[in-house]
């Protein structure tokens, strides 16, 4: 993983999408590192562990990734799949859980106890709700995608008008 120090410049753009307006934070090697539905980019750096954090500057994209969401909002749903990201955290099921979120299919949510079984804690629900809730590359680790045991909504850092959008996309 690469060292800030070493180069602590981080990319940002803001995509007009569907869902509203989506910002994306990428590092030197392209990967993001922040997302989410604001124009607010200070909000979204805040969220990247303070490993991974730089000085965001804008860009008119910010590589692959600008095609990839492109892409997934024209009907691809599995584009995002190929998105690297790279998130932090001091927590190893937190990490764990970020990455077995990854895997949850566009059209298939589940709810917050599902999740928490297939990360291999069944009993960790708040757990497994504390990871989408701190997961700071919205989109790209769906957490749209986790939902209550009643199948409702639930929350969502950047509303739930955002989250069915994109459920209703993806369904």
């Amino acid at each position: 993983m690469p060292n800030p120090q070493e180069d602590p410049m981080l990319k940002y753009q803001i995509m007009t999408t569907p869902a509203g307006p989506l910002t994306i934070v990428v590092g030197p090697t392209s990967a993001v590192r922040a997302a989410g539905f604001t124009t607010d980019v200070g909000e979204l750096v805040s969220l990247i562990h303070p490993r991974l954090r730089g000085e965001a500057v804008p860009a008119d994209d910010v590589g692959p990734v600008t095609y990839q969401v492109r892409s997934y909002f024209d009907g691809d749903l599995t584009a995002l799949d190929e998105v690297e990201v790279e998130q932090l955290t001091e927590g190893a099921f937190m990490s764990h859980a970020w990455r077995v979120m990854r895997e949850i299919k566009p059209g298939s949510p589940v709810t917050y106890t599902q999740f928490a079984e297939l990360a291999g804690r069944p009993a960790a629900v708040r757990a497994a709700a504390a990871a989408c809730a701190r997961n700071p590359v919205a989109l790209f680790t769906p957490c749209h995608r986790v939902l209550r045991l009643d199948g409702s909504l639930g929350g969502y850092r950047w509303g739930l008008p955002v989250k069915r959008q994109l459920l209703d996309h993806e369904a």
